[in-house]
């Protein structure tokens, strides 16, 4: 079975109580559970909380929910909490709750590869930056990987570096360089060791859960895409989105 798990909790410290942030009249988190319900590939579909509100906001709207416990501080801890009170689940799907309008497409295309290649672990998105803004964004996370498509590095430096060229605008123009984006599709066993290890340096450093994976030695294979998804982090976010789709305030 192939579930996807939607973490969700309250805490925010950029947007306060944002899975609940009002989209055209509805929270966040219904909008972000209507797009993902798109999926041709997901079995079945569940939001992961802490919170009561949220718990009964989802209930409210008719989607599935699990409670976990308030002290899991990582959505990779509360997907495996989630993950480990249900049965025969083969994939995992980790959807971003903040995420209100993903393209079910981008999800499914993450999970192609874990069905037509049993050696493939984990699976994510990439996407070609173009905006010189992002390439050296901290906030953008840039990803460099081989020619079978797996992941070598990721962080919130522009990387690759290039050497013989200082201006990011000509960077971007005449070199393919990625930015990630953070939907990943585990194998269950994968998730499970992944959620078990400590921290690790790499991890620490770039404050980027996904290194703990490659310094441990799971490989990432990572899927390019050319669709977009807008992911809500502060309150200007938000109003982007809401003008964006057609939700004025």
């Amino acid at each position: 079975m192939i579930v996807g798990i939607i973490p969700a909790r309250l805490g925010s410290t950029r947007l306060p109580g944002k899975p609940l942030a009002d989209i055209g009249g509805r929270p966040m988190i219904y909008h972000t559970y209507n797009s993902a319900s798109g999926s041709k590939l997901i079995d079945r579909l569940i939001v992961a909380t802490d919170d009561e509100v949220i718990y009964n906001t989802v209930k409210e709207f008719g989607g599935e929910v699990i409670m976990t416990s308030s002290e899991i501080k990582t959505g990779s801890d509360r997907i495996a909490a989630t993950v480990n009170q249900l049965r025969n689940i083969d994939i995992v799907v980790n959807i971003q709750g903040d995420e209100p309008f993903i393209p079910w497409r981008m999800i499914d295309k993450a999970i192609e590869p874990l069905l037509f290649d049993k050696s493939v672990q984990v699976a994510t998105l990439v996407k070609r930056i173009t905006d010189p803004v992002e390439y050296m964004s901290p906030d953008t996370v840039k990803v460099v990987f081989d020619y079978y498509n797996y992941a070598l590095y990721f962080s919130r430096s522009p990387v690759p570096h290039v050497r013989d060229l200082g201006d990011p605008a000509e960077i971007v123009k005449n070199h393919t360089v990625y930015k990630h984006i953070g939907l990943y599709v585990y194998r269950y066993s994968a998730l499970m060791k992944f959620t078990a290890w400590s921290q690790t340096d790499l991890e620490n450093l770039e404050k980027l859960e996904q290194l703990r994976m490659l310094e441990k030695g799971i490989k990432i294979k990572v899927v390019e895409t050319d669709e977009e998804s807008i992911a809500v982090d502060t309150l200007e976010d938000l109003k982007r989105v809401r003008k964006l789709y057609g939700f004025e305030e």
